[in-house]
């Protein structure tokens, strides 16, 4: 992992707000009126256009604002996971929408399955706002169907990952960019869909692992950073009702977590980053759990870095975690000093005093300045831009306080 020597380092989560020509572009091929080689030239365009502007703004880790990701629309917070749908084989597809999906599954100890969407903790508490078009939890998204699996999963989106791979190369050579990372699903992540075929919660996991190895080890082949997105494990929390112990739920993580594990072995720690994640809508989050009960399984991923929400209203505080709980030796993190959660942009002094406070516990050159989640399709891109302008101001103020 690359580790500060002189200066704090920069990156983000990974989505980036798309532009209006490639939304258009997205739409005309999914509706049949493009083609996929002017798909491919609009995204061609818009890589190299965005990590530009990201090497404009001062990032020192880019990645191709995941444009490889199909977003239903400007506002879209499942983009990070619909796009696995056209990279497996197995999925069938169905009318079905997550966030409207009515059915009700029910948790007892020792036995935790995830619930619906709309029969999640915190949605059940604040229903009126979620179900309200003008609140902003969910406005304006558009209604996206999700697949079911039916058969043995497969991973076909060869030629996919390897566009996200070359444009990103490109787009580096072109800018002078030295680091960069492609994000992918986690095996945890990927199996929270309907499942038809497989006999057992962990056959479906593995089963996902051994299908998503291969975008991993594409990446990683190509000397890039795979960034592995796994709300799984602490969105999930969320999504099994009634709430059940901290021990029940750890152990039902543990297991996505020994399957991404299993998917990763043999790769280079160095070369794999991490993402943990308690979900990107504009929702209360009151039900989320403590990072603190979550940290010491995190740190059994074999991974060099791990990004995490650090500037939310509800996981702000969350740093004096670190003061009991070491980092391994030549690990980084990379907390969000700026949120997608709020249209505020952060003042640089406050992402500076974050900032230190991250490396007073775990040092220096460890801290990487990054954001809470992706800012793709969760805000205005004038609003996604200042904010990173303003992490990169903050780190700049770190680092003359700090080197």
């Amino acid at each position: 992992m690359p580790q500060n020597t002189d200066h704090i380092q920069t990156t983000h989560v990974g989505s980036l707000p798309r532009t209006p020509d490639l939304l258009e572009a997205n739409g005309r091929f999914q509706e049949g009126e493009a083609t996929a080689q002017e798909l491919d030239a609009a995204l061609d365009t818009g890589v190299i256009d965005i990590v530009r502007k990201q090497r404009e703004i001062g990032l020192d880790i880019v990645n191709d604002g995941e444009y490889g990701h199909t977003m239903s629309s400007s506002v879209d917070y499942g983009a990070w996971w619909n796009y696995s749908f056209s990279r497996l084989g197995g999925l069938t597809p169905t009318n079905e929408d997550r966030w409207k999906d009515a059915e009700v599954k029910r948790s007892s100890p020792g036995n935790i399955v995830l619930t619906s969407f709309p029969d999640r903790r915190d949605r059940a508490r604040f229903r009126d706002a979620y179900e309200d078009p003008t609140a902003g939890v969910l406005a304006h998204r558009a209604s996206v169907a999700q697949p079911k699996i039916t058969g043995p999963l497969t991973y076909t989106g060869q030629d996919a990952v390897a566009g996200d791979i070359r444009r990103l190369k490109d787009a580096m050579a072109e800018t002078g960019a030295q680091q960069g990372f492609v994000a992918a699903l986690s095996p945890g992540s990927c199996a929270r869909v309907r499942n038809e075929y497989y006999s057992s919660d962990e056959e479906l996991v593995y089963a996902c692992a051994d299908a998503m190895r291969e975008e991993y080890k594409a990446i990683v082949d190509a000397g890039l950073t795979v960034q592995i997105d796994d709300p799984s494990i602490a969105e999930s929390w969320d999504q099994i009702n009634p709430e059940p112990t901290v021990e029940d739920y750890l152990a039902f993580t543990k297991i996505r977590v020994d399957a991404l594990n299993y998917a990763l072995r043999d790769l280079p720690e160095d070369q794999i980053r991490f993402h943990l994640c308690w979900g990107s809508w504009h929702g209360p989050h009151t039900t989320d759990l403590e990072f603190k009960y979550l940290v010491d399984l995190m740190l059994t991923i074999n991974a060099g870095g791990y990004s995490f929400e650090a500037s939310s209203p509800r996981h702000g505080h969350e740093w004096k975690v670190w003061k009991d709980h070491a980092l391994p030796e030549g690990k980084v993190v990379y907390p969000g000093f700026v949120s997608h959660s709020t249209n505020v942009v952060e003042h640089p002094e406050l992402v500076a005093d974050r900032i230190e406070q991250y490396a007073s516990v775990v040092g220096r050159e460890s801290v990487v300045a990054s954001t809470d989640c992706g800012l793709g399709g969760r805000l205005h891109p004038s609003i996604a831009l200042a904010k990173l302008d303003s992490l990169v101001e903050g780190a700049r103020l770190a680092t003359e306080r700090l080197f």
